[in-house]
This record gives structure tokens, C-alpha cells and sequence, in this order.
């Protein structure tokens, strides 16, 4: 009997002042291939993100998390991202970067149901 497939999974940071480092997770992005699925959920805890920056851009911060929504759902809001298939989209997304909005290391596991994973990694890894 299967256990599930193979997924990847990142959490989202948002890290308000990139030359100090210090980061607040506040989403995650799940892979999975063999479902041909990708999908990221998050959660800005704004307080949070005051206390490490109380003059942080918070608008400018949820345009850039929605913006990591859209690429993995595909869609004409995705730009050019839009026709790549999940698997660029996730990679692209996870890419290092030294922006506001970064993605973490990439971490795998198995599933049966990556979209009750998502949520399941929200939980426990960001709310």
C-alpha cells in the first residue's frame, strides 16, 4: 500500500529589514508532481511584522504575498509564469532571493492529500 506521493514544501518569510536578517514566516508553497500540483497559503501576522519593523509597508507587503498566490495558481494575474507548468512555478518561487518576501529551504515528504498538507504546514509552521 502507497503512503503517498512525494511532495516539496517552503515557508514563505517576510524579512522587513534584509540587512538585518530577522523574519517572520508567513506562508507556505507545496509541490507535488505526481498530483501536478502546486499551491501556496498565507497567513501576514501583522503585529508580528511591527514589532520587527514598526515602519514596515505592510500594504507592500501583502501585494508581494498575494503575488506569490497567483503565480502558483496560474492564472492571467501569474504574468509570464502563467503558462509555465507547476513544478517551474514552484521552482521559480523558492529561487533565493534577498527581497522583503523570501522563500526558505526546500524540505520534502509524502503525502496522500497535498492540499490538506498545505494547510497542515500552515498551522503548524506560520499561525
Amino acid at each position: 500500500m502507497s503512503r503517498g506521493d512525494v511532495f516539496e514544501y517552503a515557508v514563505v518569510r517576510v524579512v522587513p529589514r534584509v540587512e538585518r536578517g530577522e523574519m517572520i514566516n508567513a506562508g507556505v508553497l507545496v509541490y507535488c508532481r505526481a498530483r501536478s500540483y502546486v499551491a501556496a497559503r498565507i497567513h501576514l501576522d501583522e503585529a508580528r511584522l511591527r514589532c520587527l519593523d514598526p515602519a514596515a509597508d505592510v500594504e507592500a507587503v501583502r501585494a508581494a504575498l498575494r503575488a506569490v498566490e497567483c503565480v502558483c495558481a496560474g492564472g492571467e494575474t501569474a504574468g509570464q509564469a502563467a503558462g509555465d507548468d507547476p513544478g517551474r512555478r514552484f521552482r521559480w518561487l523558492t529561487a533565493p532571493r534577498s527581497t522583503v518576501v523570501q522563500p526558505g529551504p526546500i524540505h520534502t515528504g509524502l503525502t496522500a492529500d497535498p492540499a490538506a498538507e498545505t494547510e497542515r504546514l500552515l498551522d503548524l509552521l506560520v499561525r
